[in-house]
């Protein structure tokens, strides 16, 4: 599944001259925790959150706690976005952003490893929507048919170029187990794992068997499977 699958296409935005307050207003009018910023032509300049208005909240209660303890909490960075009024002082740029082409669960571990609830989608460097957490958690939701049409369509037949009749894929509940003989034992383990990153898939159980082991030999890599070597 890609993101493009999932992301918001009508996306909300703000300018970098907008008031914090007013974007306090929008957040809490709207429900939603963030919004991406952008210029007069759309590009992307950055984003701003509920974390960034929260930074100012805290007022200067960790400088006057200490000079140590508001070095550790950001320093200089930290007392700009304390003094921030406009969106353009307060937010976060540059945005971390992630391709529409890229796989949902590329977005789940950038969400992840960066501690963030959102983010904004491009396609050819443009805004294109907006993909958040609550988007990942709902694609787990999916069925058990929903599941098995991606991993036999886009995994086995789009992504590994194999033949989804040489593999019986089973769904039950989310638990994926794969039978069938491949070629390789390298295209075995790639099934696999691109089955695990499914979204929706709780557990997938391989009982895959391969004509050739191929662990001797140059392997063939996630990103060759997936066309992203230079």
């Amino acid at each position: 599944m890609k993101v493009r699958d999932l992301m918001t296409r009508n996306v909300a935005t703000i300018g970098p001259e907008a008031l914090l307050k007013d974007v306090a207003a929008i957040f809490a009018e709207r429900g939603i925790s963030g919004l991406p910023v952008v210029d007069e032509e759309g590009h992307l300049l950055g984003v701003v959150s509920e974390a960034d208005i929260l930074f100012k909240e805290r007022g200067s209660e960790d400088r006057q706690q200490g000079f140590l303890l508001w070095i550790l909490s950001g320093g200089p960075e930290a007392e700009a976005k304390l003094a921030a009024r406009t969106v353009r002082e307060a937010m976060t740029s540059p945005a971390l952003t992630i391709e529409a082409g890229r796989q949902v669960s590329e977005a789940a571990r950038r969400m992840t490893e960066y501690g963030i609830n959102r983010l904004p989608v491009l396609e050819g460097g443009t805004l294109v929507g907006i993909v958040t957490r609550t988007d990942l958690v709902r694609a787990f939701t999916r069925t058990d048919a929903e599941l098995m049409r991606e991993i036999r369509d886009d995994v086995i037949r789009h992504t590994l170029w194999i033949s989804p009749e040489t593999v019986t894929v089973a769904v039950s509940k989310g638990d994926v187990t794969l039978s069938g003989n491949v070629e390789t034992k390298a295209d075995a383990d790639l099934m696999t794992r691109f089955s695990e990153r499914v979204p929706g898939v709780v557990s997938v159980t391989s009982n895959l068997t391969w004509d050739f082991d191929d662990e001797r030999l140059p392997r063939r890599s996630e990103a060759d499977a997936l066309g992203l070597h230079s």
